[in-house]
């Protein structure tokens, strides 16, 4: 049977298909942990659930050498960038860890970094349970993000509070132009599978019925980087307004002590 590059609509539909089968077994995982262990731990372990649901998916499906159901739909398969053999275990053990583990550690990570940076910033060390951090009272990265955050300076950890901040608002938006990348050139709908090598050739079809549709995503990739580009503009303007506002507040700070003294001055 004749195989040939797939198309970014059938991508496109192979992904919306098994993030539908990803959530119902994320649904289904965190509705028996509810049921044995009580909204408490749900809520505490809800994303690990969904973490540990996705990595089985994955791992039945395309670590195994099978099609995952999104991409057995839609007749495509996966191949390796010679779109000659089938991805190594490697690559696809590559694919799946970029794909579920790396970016739940980032998004802990930053979140327990910026909590700690705050804590440091208001002189506050209490630590409050945050069912938003699900098990970061036992976890060694809350650990070793706090040795680390000690050893900082003031000025360091202004820095790392800044930087944590733009790439919390740079990730969505690095996605979103991965995503119009991919409208346009109509390969990797997935930032995981462009760095992992891994393409999709589709059997069965016809050949003209992609290529027709093909010119509409560009279209619309086009569309979605002057979204992007007005959306990256109207983010730094109000970064900048709202540096412009914190400095001239310190200012008013700094000038309120000193026109009291002058005012206390005058009275007396």
């Amino acid at each position: 049977m004749a195989l040939a590059e797939a198309g970014p609509a059938r991508v496109v539909r192979s992904g919306q298909k098994d993030e539908l089968y990803r959530s119902g077994l994320r649904s289904a995982a965190g509705a028996a942990l509810h049921g044995l262990a009580g909204a408490k731990k749900w809520l505490e372990w809800r994303r690990e659930i969904e973490l540990l649901s996705d990595v089985a998916y994955f791992v039945l499906t395309t670590l195994s050498g099978y099609q995952t159901l999104g991409e057995e739909y839609v007749n495509i398969v996966q191949v390796d960038s010679t779109k000659k053999r089938v991805p190594s275990f490697l690559r696809r053990a590559a694919f799946i860890s970029l794909h579920t583990v790396v970016p739940y550690y980032l998004e802990k990570g930053l979140l327990h970094l910026e909590h700690e940076l705050q804590l440091e910033a208001d002189g506050a060390r209490t630590l409050q349970s945050n069912p938003a951090f699900g098990f970061s009272s036992r976890t060694l990265i809350r650990n070793w993000i706090q040795r680390q955050v000690r050893e900082l300076t003031d000025q360091q950890k202004k820095t790392a509070l800044q930087t944590v901040y733009v790439l919390k608002q740079s990730i969505p938006l690095l996605h979103r132009l991965h995503l119009a990348v991919f409208y346009i050139h109509g390969t990797f709908y997935h930032l995981s599978k462009r760095i992992a090598g891994i393409r999709y050739l589709r059997f069965g079809g016809v050949q003209a019925e992609d290529q027709s549709i093909r010119s509409s995503y560009k279209f619309l990739g086009i569309i979605s980087l002057f979204h992007l580009l007005l959306t990256i503009s109207i983010q730094m303007y109000s970064f900048k307004q709202k540096q412009r506002a914190r400095q001239e507040w310190k200012l008013h700070r700094s000038l309120a002590p000193q026109k009291l003294h002058k005012i206390n001055t005058y009275l007396c």
